[in-house]
């Protein structure tokens, strides 16, 4: 049995404890968190938790193999370090940190110390998003041509990192995950500010990657709808993955492609007048079986503690995320 401790029981943090009391391999027995409200609730929900406003016990308690950190984004690195420096395995809200610098010291530190160190890019854990990787790894999709992804709320409005570093880490995530983590050729956002200043509510990123693959994510807190859709464009089929629905992935046998024309071989002979075909063939609704990627990430973090598997949102797939983020040019 895994004894863990939870530091941060915000937005997000009912839910991982929610999850972590249903898995039976590990047991909670800190909850850490500065709001006496939050402690509150927690004291009101599970009695057998203790609760803490500060981390200081948690990291010298012997008996806690495992930190999962839920807290706002400039507090992981140093609470994902002190950790680790206490012999911790760690599981940290996306993103990992806020810079390449501060990723490469946790996965540092974490393979000093033999400990996992796991980013909760909870979309690599999802059913739909690994059925297309399958598609994709298939070739059934042909050549990759483009994506674009739409990530978009009213609200929730927050103080502590942009609209992109909220949303985009999701997309980057799952763009990296379906792509085999490449390093983009390019990266540029276009954003702007407009509740609050220099904290931009709305960015649109696009990445430019190796092989001719052309990438936009599109993040707001000022849209009038709840959207969470990506695209993907090949040379032989299509997909849109919604998912806000319960077909949540959708294929289309769709495309152009070049034309053969009468000529000396039979072949493109005259590039300058190519003709075209238009392919609209079967729209297809796979059967997908749904688990929830939240349980399937917090198993996955117990395999890796205990050997049974390798993390595939460990430092190497956050510093990936974390240099996209970075790098942005502004245009």
């Amino acid at each position: 049995m895994i004894q863990v401790a939870q530091i941060g029981i915000g937005y997000w943090g009912p839910n991982i404890l929610r999850t972590l009391r249903n898995n039976t391999e590990c047991q909670v027995k800190y909850v850490v968190d500065i709001s006496l409200e939050r402690r509150t609730y927690v004291n009101n929900l599970y009695s057998n938790i203790i609760t803490l406003e500060s981390p200081e016990s948690v990291f010298l308690d012997p008996d806690i193999d495992a930190v999962i950190i839920s807290t706002p984004v400039h507090t992981h690195y140093s609470l994902a370090m002190a950790a680790l420096h206490h012999g911790k395995h760690i599981l940290v809200e996306k993103p990992l940190a806020t810079s390449i610098h501060e990723v490469d010291m946790i996965h540092q530190i974490a393979s000093e110390k033999s400990k996992v160190a796991m980013v909760g890019h909870t979309f690599l854990y999802n059913s739909a998003v690994r059925y297309i990787k399958n598609l994709i790894n298939s070739d059934s999709l042909g050549k990759i041509r483009y994506i674009y992804s739409q990530r978009l709320n009213l609200g929730r409005i927050r103080s502590d990192v942009d609209a992109l570093w909220n949303f985009a880490p999701h997309d980057i995530s799952i763009l990296q995950y379906w792509l085999n983590d490449p390093k983009p050729d390019a990266v540029f956002r276009h954003g702007m500010d407009f509740i609050q200043d220099n904290i931009e509510d709305v960015v649109f990123l696009t990445i430019r990657y190796p092989q001719k693959i052309l990438a936009n994510i599109h993040v707001s807190w000022l849209d009038p709808r709840k959207v969470r859709q990506i695209t993907i464009v090949g040379s032989e089929k299509m997909v849109i993955y919604d998912d806000m629905k319960e077909d949540k992935v959708v294929i289309f046998d769709k495309g152009i492609d070049k034309k053969a024309i009468l000529g000396e071989n039979m072949d493109y002979d005259s590039p300058s007048s190519y003709f075209f075909s238009y392919r609209s063939g079967d729209i297809l609704i796979p059967k997908i079986n749904y688990e929830e990627p939240l349980m399937v990430e917090i198993q996955h973090f117990i395999d890796c503690i205990n050997g049974k598997t390798q993390c595939i949102s460990g430092p190497e797939h956050a510093r990936k995320v974390v240099d996209i983020l970075s790098r942005c040019k502004l245009v």
